[in-house]
């Protein structure tokens, strides 16, 4: 999060009324933050509701939504990664729905689709300090590999990362 406190990131979303989107490229942080959210938001007395999205299931099974609107009370907040995937009639029928809950947090690849409680981005020299980390390298040794991993990968720490383990275990020997 950078200098922000997750009481910072806190404070502003009861500021949006529990509603707001977490907003990037893919691998910059968005679900570890909107995962983050989940125990600050549980101790405020919200029931957490989490939706996912993705590669694997890009899209509710039918009826699904239906008997999970139904459910919601005031007292819950919906943590939602990959809102994006909704198409726009969908996801407009989602956020009027989400209405019956306390509040709605997205992650989303694109603005605009809930006013932006984070917008999450990542540096070369973010990269290079996890190389550093994981490495257990020098500073100062592994710089140009970070910035050329984090250019080609445009900023996607999760595929830089991949790429530098597959690196790495092509190097081991087998014991």
């Amino acid at each position: 999060m950078g200098d922000e406190t997750s009481e910072d990131l806190l404070q502003r979303l009861r500021r949006l009324g529990y509603r707001g989107a977490i907003v990037g490229p893919k691998g910059t942080g968005k679900t570890t933050l909107l995962e983050d959210l989940e125990p600050p938001l549980a101790e405020l007395g919200f029931n957490v509701k989490r939706l996912r999205l993705d590669d694997r299931m890009s899209s509710f099974p039918r009826g699904f939504l239906r008997r999970f609107f139904a459910q919601l009370t005031l007292s819950d907040v919906i943590l939602f990664d990959g809102a994006e995937r909704l198409n726009r009639l969908a996801w407009h029928r989602f956020k009027q729905q989400s209405r019956k809950a306390g509040g709605l947090v997205i992650t989303s690849h694109r603005p605009g689709m809930l006013r932006t409680l984070k917008e999450c981005f990542t540096t070369a020299d973010l990269l290079n300090e996890i190389l550093i980390d994981l490495l257990e390298a020098e500073p100062g040794t592994t710089r140009d590999a970070a910035v050329e991993l984090h250019q080609k990968h445009n900023g996607n720490l999760r595929d830089a990362l991949r790429e530098m383990y597959d690196l790495y275990a092509g190097m081991a020997k087998p014991g």
